[in-house]
């Protein structure tokens, strides 16, 4: 008799608590699509290049092939919100290009004006079939400030060929039993 501690999660949690957090990337651009950006808030978002369903530019796919960091601040238009993920026009070197992103693209989210971001493992090559589109896993950065402390750690600015950057980054991972 083997002493086996591991045992199969049949309830695949990890896709569980992702799909209910890119949720949360759902529900910040449905508000933002209604209502507006509200302050200070402003997003960065990252994502796949190549993922299936992506649509955007053939000059910035060149520039970024892998992944790439959109910035939903002052100069965006027409966000729309589906079940499958989200389009919207963006400002690129003085013209407006249409992007659409599936939900399981996206590799990042972060609203640095209160110190907030959520970051998504991606999916391995030759995975994405196996994993039935979906990404096996994923960390979280949240500091739960309010972003009104000027103690707290500060979440990097991304520039141009960056991804998200946090301080805080707390892997789901370290709480499995192995």
């Amino acid at each position: 008799m083997t002493d086996d501690t591991t045992s199969t999660d049949y309830m695949n949690y990890n896709e569980i608590v992702e799909q209910a957090l890119k949720g949360v990337v759902r529900e910040s651009l449905e508000r933002v699509a209604e209502n507006g950006l509200p302050g200070e808030h402003h997003f960065y978002i990252s994502f796949l290049s190549g993922f299936p369903g992506v649509i955007m530019p053939d000059s910035l796919r060149a520039r970024y092939p892998e992944e790439i960091t959109i910035v939903l601040q002052h100069e965006f238009w027409d966000l729309e919100i589906t079940d499958i993920g989200f389009s919207v026009m963006l400002s690129f070197n003085n013209n407006r290009e249409f992007l659409n992103v599936p939900w399981m693209a996206i590799t990042g989210f972060a609203d640095p004006s209160v110190q907030f971001g959520l970051q998504f493992k991606t999916v391995e090559d030759g995975e994405m079939e196996d994993a039935n589109m979906t990404t096996p896993g994923m960390s979280v950065e949240f500091d739960g400030s309010s972003g009104q402390d000027d103690n707290a750690s500060h979440m990097s600015e991304p520039d141009e060929d960056s991804a998200l950057v946090s301080a805080d980054v707390v892997e789901l991972d370290h709480f499995r039993k192995k």
